[in-house]
């Protein structure tokens, strides 16, 4: 329990009945988990406005209410509380419930449309090499030290975040690495942290169906930045074009990595193979179990942050050349005659075309390139189009088939992404509802030495089809029709 005047530390608000003198058992936004005791914020989220269960929450004890207005609410017995913006309130009141985690935490917040999993994963694990205990808020794992918890949001809420946080700060970890996704900053779920550094991977077309515009879409990113507070480092890709956007306004220490512009931190790839590449980081050679040009600006973002955060160049780079791929981001399976599947995450146009052009950085200019790619349904429909022009582009074949249609037809996200292929690509396009059927029929096409692309999905074990999960998983298909179970 915790007294009402602690968890509004630092905050403006106006005390409207009763008193600051209470203490408060358990604080919530959802007023379904309120309980006698609680706290209930209640916030107007995109979806609900958690004003209207108030009165809900009373009748189900809260001991006190934090709202932006209290219409029609009246009580003798419980505390109200008033707020302009509870939304940003919450972060910070949950940051003050759980004692303030990210103070006692070095924080690394990860943000782009591509990349951010395989580098906040990438610098958990390498931190966890190095000696460190760490903790990973990640879109497939969350983990408190070694303690492996199931992953629901990209960035979960502001609450779970800072119970997290306090986990890791009792466990004993010093480091944590999250991604923060453009929703997560726009919500202000982030809103509480103290950051010890950011880090921007790139900026592509995705979430306009949430944003609406591209430039609404940078600005939410820029956000990050911006908050940032000036003892962190503010860490760009200096070849991304909106990469020196995000540095414009921010106090925080600023840095850059890439492979071609001015930087900071520079690479360059000396060889590429399926099974790795040759990187000189900083005039120095190191091998990584990595593939694919984006994978090299991965892997700088990592190096950089980590020597940002203290640790030497001649203890990091043995580290990364330690390193192997996150599940779903460029996992490659070799069939026994030879057949090569490479699983990845790519859902969005540029990530797609990333991915594809590290197969082609890759291949010799024999093989052929069978891509599998679908699109979600309920998310953003402009860019199913491009995203099956990206695939004829660099593929030999292309099957377009499901990935989570949830509530949509299947056939209609399908015909949706058929409108983005040229007239004279059509004859190597097939479109096979069954995702199952479609990853069987790319495999049985491909001979020894070529290349299936199955894309989207990734690290998920599910199929979504109107309102119900399915298990399904990439990966475990292709074992099996490879035979390597």
């Amino acid at each position: 329990m915790i007294e009402l005047k602690n968890i509004l530390n630092g905050l403006d608000y106006e005390l409207l009945a009763r008193t600051l003198a209470v203490e408060v058992e358990n604080l919530h936004f959802d007023s379904r988990k309120v309980k006698s005791g609680d706290a209930f914020v209640a916030v107007a989220g995109t979806h609900v406005d958690g004003h209207q269960f108030i009165q809900k929450a009373m009748e189900q004890g809260a001991s006190v209410i934090i709202a932006q207005q209290f219409e029609g609410v009246n009580s003798t017995d419980v505390t109200f509380i008033r707020m302009n913006n509870t939304a940003e309130a919450l972060g910070k009141l949950a940051a003050n419930f759980y004692g303030n985690p990210s103070t006692k935490l070095k924080v690394v917040g990860v943000t782009g449309t591509n990349g951010k999993t395989t580098i906040a994963t990438l610098l958990y694990l390498l931190f966890k090499k190095l000696g460190y205990q760490a903790g990973l808020i990640s879109t497939i794992k969350y983990y408190v030290g070694d303690n492996e918890l199931p992953a629901t949001h990209t960035t979960p809420d502001a609450l779970q975040i800072q119970k997290l946080m306090a986990l890791m700060v009792e466990q004993g970890c010093g480091y944590c690495f999250m991604e923060v996704s453009s929703h997560a900053i726009h919500q202000d779920r982030i809103s509480g942290i103290d950051f010890d550094g950011g880090i921007f991977t790139n900026l592509t077309h995705d979430h306009l169906d949430y944003h609406q515009t591209f430039s609404e879409y940078l600005k939410a990113k820029k956000k990050f930045f911006d908050q940032l507070p000036r003892h962190a480092f503010a860490l760009t890709n200096a070849d991304e074009k909106n990469g020196l956007v995000m540095l414009q306004n921010t106090v925080a220490n600023k840095k850059t990595y890439g492979l071609k512009a001015l930087a900071d931190y520079k690479c360059k790839v000396l060889e590429k193979h399926f099974d790795g590449m040759l990187l000189s980081v900083e005039g120095q050679e190191v091998w990584t179990h990595f593939a694919g040009l984006f994978n090299a600006y991965n892997l700088m973002a990592v190096y950089a942050a980590a020597v940002l955060l203290g640790e030497s160049s001649e203890s990091v780079l043995p580290v990364i050349s330690e390193l192997r791929s996150v599940a779903g981001r460029f996992e490659i399976l070799r069939s026994l005659d030879g057949k090569y599947a490479v699983v990845d995450y790519a859902h969005t146009p540029d990530a797609l075309k990333n991915v594809l052009n590290g197969i082609t950085e890759i291949r010799t200019g024999n093989e052929q390139v069978i891509t599998v790619i679908g699109a979600g349904g309920d998310r953003d429909k402009t860019k199913r189009p491009i995203m099956a022009h990206e695939a004829a582009l660099q593929s030999d074949k292309v099957i377009l088939t499901s990935d989570n249609p949830r509530s949509e037809v299947p056939e209609q996200i399908i015909a949706d992404m058929q409108t983005g292929i040229e007239p004279h690509q059509r004859n190597k396009v097939l479109a096979i509802v069954s995702r199952r059927e479609a990853i069987r029929t790319a495999c049985m096409l491909a001979q020894p030495g070529d290349i299936v692309l199955v894309a989207g999905k990734g690290h998920e074990d599910y199929q979504e089809i109107q309102g119900v999960k399915h298990h399904f998983d990439d990966k475990e298909v292709i074992q099996e029709i490879f035979k390597l179970n």
